[in-house]
């Protein structure tokens, strides 16, 4: 498929002109004009790019490109070595951030509820573009039985602040992945029993305590592999990519 085609059949299924971003989505650093070949990452790290090369794609889609908001423009350093990287080889770089964060079924926050097994979820803001999100599970739990179930779901142990109130039970559960640490006020308006995000600010701790809600950091990179990954999956099912999604270690 022609490069151009690929951006606009991306813009197609994530629609990120319906919600305002803090950097450019779609085509970001333009490569060959024949895609066939794509590696899928969170982050589009040099480490990430360097795969991409030995792996000869044609294309690398990430959630975390390019570009953001109030960085620095120069093509200098780390961010000149990573560009040149892949123009010197010749591979589209794809960047899709708030738009798969909340594709309804590809999305990161879709995909961390069907991994933790939350159902009946709705937006926790009130507008259809709603960044966090809220569910039930089907049976209450206690917050340790619920970071159990987190960490075997992620591979990764989460930061589990409980609430004053420590044996309360969790049946409502409030989420948002990556740094979607500040919407943990909104869950506790909705009286919610635990709140899920990536990271996790200072701050954070005492809204959990005083609030009397669970609060469980589960990683920013943790949280966000599976949207991307799920996106290459559809490129590959539905329009016939050879798609790879190469996780790069990151422990934040």
């Amino acid at each position: 498929m022609n490069h151009l085609e690929l951006e606009a059949l991306l813009n197609s299924e994530l629609s990120p002109q319906l919600i305002k971003d803090y950097s450019p989505n779609g085509l970001q650093v333009e490569g060959k004009e024949d895609v066939k070949t794509i590696i899928t990452g969170v982050t589009a790290s040099q480490a990430l790019i360097e795969r991409a090369i030995a792996k000869k794609a044609d294309a690398i889609i990430v959630h975390h490109g390019y570009f953001w908001k109030n960085e620095p423009q120069q093509l200098r350093g780390m961010k000149g070595r990573r560009i040149r990287a892949l123009m010197k080889n010749d591979i589209n770089l794809y960047g899709y951030h708030l738009p798969l964060d909340i594709h309804p079924t590809l999305g990161n926050n879709a995909q961390l509820a069907q991994l933790l097994g939350i159902n009946a979820v709705t937006g926790l803001e009130d507008h259809p573009q709603s960044i966090a999100m809220k569910g039930e599970l089907s049976e209450p739990i206690t917050g340790e039985e619920f970071a159990k179930r987190i960490s075997t779901a992620l591979n990764r142990a989460p930061l589990h602040i409980a609430p004053e109130h420590s044996d309360r039970l969790i049946k409502t559960v409030g989420f948002c992945t990556g740094g979607g640490q500040d919407f943990i006020d909104l869950a506790a308006e909705h009286h919610l029993d635990a709140y899920v995000s990536g990271e996790v600010s200072e701050r954070t701790t005492y809204s959990a305590r005083e609030q009397s809600i669970h609060y469980f950091a589960a990683g920013h990179h943790a949280t966000e592999r599976y949207g991307v990954k799920a996106l290459g999956e559809w490129l590959a099912q539905e329009h016939g990519f050879d798609v790879e999604f190469i996780d790069i270690d990151n422990p934040v």
